[in-house]
């Protein structure tokens, strides 16, 4: 990968993730060379305001997300045969769709990241939590019920039995 292949994902990164605020991300990277060069810092603090950050050498629990996204990505998509390269960037664009907008995430609380990304994740874990106090009450309600029922009904053997 070359410093221009980086700029160019940089560029429509930004642009896909429609980031407007002032505080822009930082650029979390390995030392490969591209990643190193002096003209891909410069860029990153003349076109974006962006600072760059390298991960640690020989230290690749540094980007153990992405690593673990990687992962997950090859694990899903090496399950088919592609018979075109048009046929796996589709195979990688549904993958992307899914994994952001429908597969919960344990570490994100069992949330989408897209949840996360746009500010739903707290609304939806409140409902979550109103649904289960909820669901408990419901619960105890029947439990109660039941046990009257079963109470009134061993009453009634025993009055049949004398």
């Amino acid at each position: 990968m070359k410093v221009e292949d980086v700029k160019r994902t940089i560029d429509r990164a930004i642009v896909k993730a429609k980031i407007v605020s002032k505080q822009r991300p930082k650029l979390l990277s390995d030392n490969g060379s591209c990643y190193i060069a002096a003209e891909l810092k410069e860029y990153l603090k003349d076109n974006h305001g962006m600072n760059q950050v390298h991960g640690r050498p020989m230290h690749p629990q540094t980007q153990g997300k992405i690593e673990r996204y990687h992962r997950t990505m090859k694990n899903v998509v090496k399950l088919d045969n592609y018979y075109c390269p048009e046929e796996l960037e589709t195979a990688l664009h549904k993958f992307v769709q899914v994994y952001n907008n429908e597969r919960y995430h344990e570490s994100l609380k069992n949330l989408t990241p897209a949840d996360v990304y746009y500010g739903r994740g707290y609304a939806i874990l409140k409902q979550r939590e109103r649904i289960k106090h909820e669901t408990i009450k419901k619960r105890k309600e029947d439990y109660e019920k039941l046990k009257r029922r079963n109470f009134n009904n061993n009453k009634l053997n025993k009055l049949a039995l004398i």
